[in-house]
This record gives C-alpha cells, sequence and structure tokens, in this order.
C-alpha cells in the first residue's frame, strides 16, 4: 500500500514525531510512504501532466530520511493555509486556469476534482492529513467523496471537536507557564502590571490552563468579553496584595472588549481567517490610561510553537500515528484518531464539522473575577474536558 502524509495549519511541536513515527512502523509492514509537501497546497499545485512537477510537491519518506527528525519541533513537509474546496480565482494554479471562470474575480473555486486526480496520479492508498480543524474539514470533505482518509488531530489551542487532546497542545502550554514564570522578573524588578498575550483563536483553553498552572492574577478568555476598565481596577488591587508590587494577566489573542470586537488584520485566508493579535497591547494602553501605572507587554506568539516537543506531545504524537495505521490495517476509513475520557480510541471524520469546542465556562472560569475557577476534578478527564 502506499501511504501519503501532509501536514496544513500551523505547526507545532510533534509533527514530526508523529510523521517520524507513521513511516517506521508503515515501512515495517511493508507499505510506502509519500510525503506532500506544504500541505492541501503541494496537492494543488501539482501538474499530472508535468514530470518534474511531483518531486517538487512531495517525495519518499523512509527511515533514512526521518530517522532524527523526531528531536525538532516544526514539521519538515511544510504547511500551508490553503482549501482546495474555496481556492480565491487568483490563486488557481496557472495549469488550471481555463475559461470557467474569471481571473479578476475574487470567487472561490471548488477544485477538488483536480485534487483526486493528483492522489490518484501519486497512486496514494490512503491519505493521511494532520491539522487542526480546518485541514482536517477538507479531509472531511475527501471522505464524503468516498477517498480513504484518516486524521490525525494538532492545534495549540486544543478546539479539534470531537477529541479532548490535539498535539501540541501541552507543549504551547509548558512553554507559555515557563515565559510567565520569566516575566516576572522584570515585573517585580519594575513593580509593573504585565499583561502577556497567548495564541489562541476561538478557544481560550490554552490561556486558561496556562493561567490556571502558573497562578497568574487574572486570565482573559476568547469566549467572555471583558471590560478592560474592571480589569484594571482588578489588576491595581492584586499589584497592592502582592510583597513584590506587581501583578499578571495573561490574554488570549482571540479575546475582546465588552464594547469592542476582535483585533484582527490582513486578508481573510482560504477558511474565513484573518490575523489576529494585538488585544493585549491594546489592554496594556488601556491600563495605562485608566491607572497611570506602568505596564509590560510581551507577546508570546510563535514561541508557543517553536521548539521540540515536551513528552506528553512526543507520547501522543506516536500513538496517535499507530492508531491512525491501526485503521489502515483494519481498512477502517473516514475516521479521526481521538483521546477521549483520558482513552484513545477513533470517531467519524465528520464529527470535526458537527460542533465547536470552547471552554466551559459555567464550570471552568469566573467571569465576574476573571480568572480561572477550576475546583472539582473528580470523575474530570485528565484536560479538565
Amino acid at each position: 500500500m502506499r501511504i501519503g502524509i501532509l501536514t496544513g495549519g500551523g505547526d507545532v511541536p510533534g509533527l514530526n514525531p508523529c510523521i517520524r513515527a507513521l513511516v517506521y512502523r508503515a515501512q515495517d509492514e511493508g507499505h510506502e510512504v509519500i510525503g506532500i509537501r506544504r500541505g492541501w497546497e503541494g496537492l494543488l499545485n501539482l501538474n499530472p501532466d508535468d514530470p518534474s512537477s511531483s518531486s517538487e510537491h512531495s517525495l519518499l519518506l523512509d527511515k533514512g530520511n526521518t530517522r532524527t527528525i523526531d528531536r525538532t519541533g516544526g514539521t519538515v513537509l511544510h504547511t500551508s493555509r490553503i482549501n482546495p474546496g474555496a481556492v480565491r480565482s487568483r490563486a488557481v494554479p496557472h495549469f488550471l486556469r481555463g475559461k470557467t471562470f474569471d481571473d479578476n474575480a475574487d470567487q472561490k473555486i471548488d477544485l477538488t476534482q483536480h485534487i483526486l486526480r493528483v492522489l490518484g496520479h501519486l497512486n496514494i492508498d490512503t491519505l493521511i492529513p494532520i491539522g487542526g480543524d480546518d485541514t482536517l474539514s477538507y479531509g472531511a470533505r475527501l471522505s464524503q467523496e468516498n477517498y480513504p482518509i484518516i486524521a490525525i488531530p494538532k492545534t495549540m489551542d486544543n478546539d479539534v471537536f470531537g477529541t479532548d487532546y490535539c498535539i501540541g497542545f501541552s507543549t504551547a502550554v509548558t512553554r507559555s507557564v515557563g515565559f510567565i514564570h520569566q516575566l516576572r522578573t522584570s515585573s517585580g524588578s519594575h513593580e509593573r502590571l504585565a499583561i502577556i498575550e497567548l495564541f489562541g483563536r476561538n478557544s481560550g483553553e490554552t490561556c486558561l490552563i496556562s493561567s490556571y498552572l502558573s497562578a497568574v492574577d487574572r486570565a482573559i478568555i476568547s469566549e467572555v468579553p471583558f471590560d478592560p476598565e474592571k480589569l484594571t481596577h482588578l489588576l491595581v488591587g492584586d499589584r497592592m496584595r502582592n510583597p513584590s508590587r506587581y501583578a499578571m494577566v495573561a490574554i488570549s489573542e482571540g479575546a475582546h472588549f465588552a464594547h469592542g470586537s476582535i483585533v484582527e488584520t490582513g486578508e481573510e485566508d482560504d477558511y474565513g481567517h484573518k490575523k489576529l493579535g494585538g488585544i493585549g497591547l491594546l489592554t496594556a494602553e488601556a491600563i495605562h490610561q485608566i491607572s497611570g501605572m506602568n505596564t509590560i507587554y510581551q507577546q508570546v506568539a510563535y514561541l508557543m510553537r517553536s521548539g521540540a516537543p515536551d513528552s506528553l506531545d512526543l507520547m501522543v504524537a506516536a500513538n496517535f500515528a499507530n492508531l491512525a495505521l491501526d485503521l489502515v490495517s483494519q481498512g477502517h476509513y473516514g475516521r479521526m484518531v481521538a483521546l477521549r475520557q483520558g482513552c484513545y480510541t477513533h470517531v467519524p471524520i465528520d464529527t470535526i464539522t458537527s460542533g465547536k469546542k470552547r471552554v466551559n465556562v459555567d464550570q471552568m472560569y469566573d467571569v465576574e473575577q476573571y480568572k480561572p475557577k477550576i475546583r472539582f476534578v473528580e470523575n474530570k478527564p485528565m484536560f479538565l474536558y
């Protein structure tokens, strides 16, 4: 059998270990593994009629060229945020351009039939996409076309619906907790209010858990609009009660003021997302104006997803890979591997698009005090979902 692997969306620590585990076991079982470069973009830009195109957008993976990749973060296959089911006309590869659409119009073209042709050209028998809900939602689309798909969830936001855990989440939290604690030295030295902005578009789970574990004074999550004046008063009180005379708040990049909107810039990607970032700076400026106190503003941003994975992400990456290949050997397609209630399992791939995974605000967050509210954990899963 020939198995295809691709990675899409934002990179996270754990992708390379997952790729390596897939390749090693597949090769041991006599399968051939093809890596698709740059996610769905690689398939989109591969021209079956150009002999050089396949080598540009795909490569044979084996034990030799994946032997050491598990020691590093990122993805050796590279990644993209392309959605072949809704490609802007100006982004359609030149070899696919014809008279079926207006090059000057900003319409979106469904190029799924081309993707299926490319997969056939590469003789790929089953495809394993590794990604977040955007990347895997297109995998679900291919599954609807009866193409054999087995999905592996990854995202440091941990918000893929249908699984309690996604590759990359633990390392992102570990990184965030470490940077928050490091920032305490400057915050305390200058006796300031510190605002730390963390990634988290629609789900504030990474911010919530990082805040819980690092014991910051306040936490602002994506799910709950907040009042900067109220936050300021809480932080000023926190600072006064701290013998070191500083206070800290962690904030999700997807958070917004109660009478404002999400801070986003640039053009929408193929999944309708603009670039987030800056709510922490706006919050720092508002706190300074309200209180007159000096602040420290720090975006942790890509540092959360950089570097080697921690041991938990190494373990989950390897186990998700093995579970995916179990499904391959069983011929059980149209599935997403998952962790649920602490157990490895798998769910229908269309589960991804059947709901939204968000912080349970009523159980996990104090909307009045802007902080985690985690008290009763009996019978809750490890990741509190």
